[in-house]
């Protein structure tokens, strides 16, 4: 049997940065992955265009990531705070119930982004290890501008305790990063393609490998 991966993004983008490495690797060895995107921009916050761009980024990101499958749940950008919570964990309820994922990643708590925050907290309903399915591992990721951005020890801080090497899938990343040409940016913003490398490179010397992405292990059942 396969194993499942979902990933749950609170925008087009946040996944590869966070986990664009772990899910080329899944995928390369035979994983199914979904990624969800919860999120989009609505006028007149966002234009149409705009969002429309993004949209096709995401299909070309997860071509070259070998994504199974993208779900967009089309709420609100910079609003999921305004969605009532218990509709966020409905819609993220029965996508997790139809793929019974083994492995779920998800927002680090901490990141300054409100959507991020909602989406942490749904899917720590969601995956409440009470129900007729639990994953086996439940992680939460880094997403660079929002995780670091935050104010420790004022906020909870990004302590990473688990490593999945990418040395073989770092190109992948930054392939798939690249497919997102609206949200690149030049050094030194750590939107850029070599801020991504030097982040895999200090994750992955963490633990004395070429490149790795780094995760905090809410919960794993062995």
């Amino acid at each position: 049997m396969s194993v499942n991966v979902l990933v749950i993004a609170p925008h087009q983008d946040d996944e590869v940065l966070g986990v664009g490495g772990t899910m080329a690797r899944f995928a390369n060895q035979g994983a199914r992955v979904t990624v969800a995107i919860l999120t989009r921009g609505y006028p007149p916050e966002f234009l149409e265009a705009e969002d429309s761009l993004i949209r096709e980024e995401a299909v070309h990101a997860h071509e070259i990531l070998k994504v199974t499958e993208t779900v967009c749940l089309d709420f609100p950008a910079a609003a999921l705070d305004t969605v009532p919570h218990r509709e966020l964990n409905r819609a993220l309820h029965a996508l997790y119930q139809r793929l019974s994922p083994d492995y779920v990643f998800i927002p680090f708590l901490g990141d300054i982004h409100r959507d991020h925050e909602a989406a942490f907290r749904s899917a720590m309903v969601v995956c409440r290890p009470n129900g007729r399915h639990v994953p086996q591992s439940l992680l939460a990721y880094e997403t660079v501008s929002e995780t670091n951005w935050n104010a420790p020890p004022l906020t909870p801080g990004f302590l990473p305790n688990t490593y999945v090497d990418i040395s073989d899938y770092l190109e992948t990343k930054i392939a798939a990063f690249q497919a997102y040409k609206s949200q690149l940016r030049a050094f030194p913003h750590e939107r850029s393609v070599e801020s991504l490398r030097a982040l895999a490179a200090l994750r992955g010397s963490a633990v004395h490998l070429r490149a790795a992405e780094a995760f905090v292990a809410v919960r794993t059942i062995i």
